[in-house]
């Protein structure tokens, strides 16, 4: 019987989310992204060389797999080709003939990006600690249902007009209000209008195709961009991205019901990193952190930006799980613990004079949560490479057995190394 795995962050984002997707590409007939924009950087090792992906799912490296964007997308036409073409360039076959794009997905737009940047300019200290690349402005415009999608781009004259309206209000609030320049509205036009030639191909009612395909029996991956502390709704508010990332994104942001996903896969470091402001109760401001990064290269893929470093926090964890309905875990960079002493798993926090299990919603009450810690001695030799849940070190195994017990979720894949192949299977989630 066909199944349709949904893959999702259970931390702050950056978990590995691209390796395991392209990993069990081979295992459908396509790979839907249903949310965030380019900031979310999936970064593959096939064989050695690494590529990174931004807005294109991460199967797309697989020949035979058909990748789509969904409606809940927010797309950048100049930041797609630039990846497709960096695909092409290094011998990717037919990219552009696999990817399909959501008729509905809403257009970052030049002023969106220049909100972005300009908003984070005037708050100082008080920044979000967004990329700058136009996404919460995006997806504002969707609410405020201003927002450009990507049909208009086949109606010349409607664009336009979307385009002209909505850039009185933006070009007012960057002069007046941001103190920051204007955009000349007929170059943002003819600029974003350029693409729409080679983009027609690719365009389609995504959520229609998934229908029939699943209908027909064909099974796909659902892959989701940040992660579940980052939600909108559920994540350290307002420190959080302007999506949802939680797994039930999928069916609004593919347009496909729930009883078509058949299981929810989480990915987690075996550790605990976050980019960006807002609190994090097991970060390391030690030489402990450095080292975290360091062995990790825990660096944005997207940004280059430096990751906060941590001890794994199991209460997060706990509330990713409550949020996405995790079926399984994909516990990523165990290898990054080897050679260590001791490691500390956090089981919980101290918040308000309590011991709680499960991470509050929203920053103020998470900055005001003090990680509780179980103490494990590290283990001898290297899990890098590992392929075997037996071959680990029996000090690995406890370690990550305390880790599902704590977070409540059990272990279905194990990450011992970057490569596609250095990936240990204990629960196919398609079987």
């Amino acid at each position: 019987m066909a199944k349709n795995v949904v893959v999702v962050g259970a931390q702050w984002g950056d978990e590995g989310k691209g390796k395991i997707v392209d990993w069990l590409t081979e295992q459908v007939a396509g790979v839907v992204r249903f949310n965030g924009g380019h900031n979310a950087g999936h970064t593959l090792v096939i064989n050695g060389q690494k590529t990174i992906l931004r807005l294109i799912p991460s199967g797309i490296m697989h020949a035979t797999s058909t990748c789509y964007l969904g409606n809940g997308v927010v797309f950048c036409p100049e930041a797609f080709f630039r990846e497709v073409d960096e695909l092409i360039q290094i011998g990717v076959p037919n990219v552009e003939q696999r990817l399909r794009v959501s008729l509905n997905a809403s257009l970052i737009m030049p002023y969106h990006v220049a909100l972005d940047k300009a908003r984070e300019a005037a708050a100082g200290k008080n920044k979000i600690g967004t990329t700058g690349r136009g996404i919460g402005p995006a997806y504002e415009d969707k609410v405020a249902r201003r927002t450009v999608r990507v049909a208009d781009l086949f109606n010349p004259e409607r664009f336009e007009e979307r385009v002209r309206e909505a850039m009185k209000y933006h070009n007012f609030v960057l002069k007046e209000y941001l103190k920051a320049e204007p955009l000349d509205v007929d170059a943002v036009v003819a600029e974003v209008l350029g693409y729409a030639e080679r983009l027609k191909p690719m365009v389609c009612d995504v959520t229609e195709i998934l229908n029939e395909r699943i209908n027909a029996g064909d099974q796909f991956l659902f892959e989701g961009a940040q992660g579940s502390m980052l939600d909108i709704d559920h994540g350290t508010y307002p420190y959080v991205t302007s999506s949802n990332t939680v797994a039930g994104a999928a069916c609004a942001g593919a347009g496909v019901g729930p009883d078509r996903l058949n299981y929810v896969l989480g990915i987690t470091k075996a550790y605990c990193t976050r980019v960006g402001e807002g609190p994090f109760p097991t970060e390391l401001h030690c030489a402990m952190g450095e080292h975290l990064r360091d062995k990790g290269n825990e660096y944005g893929a997207v940004t280059g930006r430096p990751r906060r470093c941590g001890w794994f926090d199991g209460a997060a964890l706990r509330r990713a799980v409550q949020i996405n309905g995790l079926t399984g875990l994909a516990i990523m960079k165990l290898d990054v613990l080897d050679g260590m002493e001791t490691i500390k798993l956090g089981i919980g926090y101290k918040f308000k004079g309590e011991f709680i299990q499960s991470m509050p919603s929203g920053a103020a009450d998470v900055a005001e949560c003090e990680a509780v810690y179980e103490e494990f001695p590290g283990w001898e030799g290297t899990t890098y490479g590992v392929k075997r849940w037996e071959d680990l070190p029996e000090t690995a195994q406890k370690y990550l057995q305390r880790l599902s017990e704590v977070a409540g979720c059990p272990i279905a894949v194990v990450s011992t190394g970057p490569d596609r192949d250095q990936t240990i299977l204990y629960t196919n989630p398609f079987a």
